[in-house]
């Protein structure tokens, strides 16, 4: 009995020892002895340090998410018939969802597809007829109705995918997009009579 009973008073030395010394930390402002218990003052901070790394590595991931291009393959669909030579008024711009490209028919009446993502990170591009030309709502870039670039960051041109007109019909093979720096004229393909 007398182990235990001497083990009980160092515990009650040690607590009080404890005490006092946090005490006399308190009065001089310095910081209190460790013990090596977790108080709840000590959970409550750890608990919101470990918090505070997560949201912080969370924004961080979805940051790079949201910067990195983006990739799509199944887009594209290979050759798609946009409809007859004759449906298309001169100047007009037709958005196509399968495929992803718009088709410009232009005053001249020849045809041009433009790639639907802008050649900067790859965001959708809007088709705008008050401009007359396409807006890529992530930077602001602008491209006029051919799809040449006309403000930066944009570095180029939309890309185009190749037209031809069978039988009548405008054809888009979008199964392989060609890069372009700017636009000409020589990108227009034109319906011959008898083709």
């Amino acid at each position: 009995m007398s182990d235990e009973l001497e083990m009980r008073m160092e515990e009650i030395e040690a607590a009080e020892r404890e005490t006092q010394e946090g005490q006399l930390a308190e009065e001089s402002g310095l910081p209190a002895p460790r013990t090596g218990r977790l108080t709840r003052r000590n959970f409550i901070q750890v608990g919101m340090g470990i918090l505070s790394a997560l949201a912080v590595l969370e924004i961080g991931g979805l940051s790079l998410l949201f910067l990195r291009p983006r990739k799509r393959t199944e887009e594209f669909s290979g050759l798609i018939e946009a409809g007859p030579v004759e449906d298309f008024a001169p100047g007009s711009v037709t958005g196509y969802k399968k495929g992803n490209f718009y088709l410009i028919c232009s005053q001249e009446g020849g045809f041009l597809a433009v790639y639907r993502r802008c050649p900067h990170l790859g965001c959708s591009v809007n088709y705008d007829p008050e401009q007359e030309g396409f807006v890529c709502p992530c930077h602001a870039s602008s491209f006029d109705f051919h799809g040449d670039y006309q403000s930066r960051p944009v570095p180029r041109a939309l890309d185009t995918f190749k037209v031809s007109i069978q039988g009548g019909q405008v054809m888009v093979d979008t199964s392989n997009k060609q890069v372009r720096e700017h636009y000409a004229p020589e990108q227009l393909v034109y319906h011959v009579e008898g083709s």
